[in-house]
């Protein structure tokens, strides 16, 4: 993506509000819904790792400023938070709010196709928002897949982990960070994988539709992971310089 230069504000205040509006969230989830202190301290956790994350990732990159689109993105990644503390939340005391996790998961997902727009529109697409973006993704899909591994098996793991699984691989074997070209199929299939467990994690589905969608979902992933390593495998058989 290019970077370019746009009207934006300062990344201090905007990180300030952030860590406030995660608060909100967690203090939300408290009152509607019972979420317990440990919920509240996973939740507390991820921000605090969010946001040091995100200001590395600017200073990195030479900003001190976020966005429009970056904008939108910490407010999806605001909503993992939230979804992150439900999860663990349930796997450390039993406590459910499937209705909660539903609904502020399905937001966060509908917001994924908000921010790519508004940063072609305002002109201010950059690497950082690009992979902002694709962590958040990623972050959420995997807490999805722990919270529906409950649900329909430990299995399902499998597609919240894949991800990093790949990004691992890549470390031993560098042709697997090669560049690949834009396939709106892979973007299409990661979608679709944020969009299945949400509906596993509602249970509105008999059992086994359930378990199918989520099958066909993980085989689409499979082959999705492959066709990008068959991509990169020509680069492996080509001898390094020196």
């Amino acid at each position: 993506m290019v970077t370019s230069t746009c009207t934006v504000v300062k990344g201090g205040p905007e990180q300030a509000a952030a860590a406030s509006a995660q608060l909100l969230i967690l203090a939300g989830l408290t009152a509607a819904f019972g979420l317990g202190p440990l919920g509240v301290l996973v939740g507390v956790v991820y921000a605090v790792g969010l946001l040091g994350l995100l200001s590395a990732a600017m200073h990195r990159a030479g900003r001190s400023v976020l966005g429009p689109a970056d904008l939108v993105t910490l407010a999806r990644a605001l909503l993992v938070g939230g979804v992150t503390a439900i999860v663990a939340e349930g796997l450390l005391t039993g406590w459910t709010a499937h209705g909660a996790l539903v609904a502020i998961a399905s937001v966060a997902l509908a917001l994924d196709a908000v921010d790519g727009k508004v940063a072609r529109r305002t002109g201010t697409a950059s690497p950082v928002g690009a992979r902002f973006d694709m962590e958040v993704d990623a972050f959420l899909v995997l807490v999805l897949s722990v919270h529906v591994a409950g649900i329909v098996g430990p299995w399902v793991l499998a597609i919240g982990g894949m991800r990093y699984a790949f990004v691992a691989a890549g470390r031993l074997l560098p042709w697997l960070r090669g560049p690949v070209p834009p396939s709106y199929v892979a973007k299409a299939v990661a979608a679709v994988q944020g969009v299945v467990l949400v509906v596993a994690a509602s249970q509105l589905l008999p059992p086994h539709l359930t378990v199918a969608l989520v099958a066909v979902a993980l085989a689409m992933l499979v082959w999705s992971f492959a066709r990008t390593v068959w991509q990169l495998w020509p680069a492996a058989r080509v001898p390094s310089a020196g």
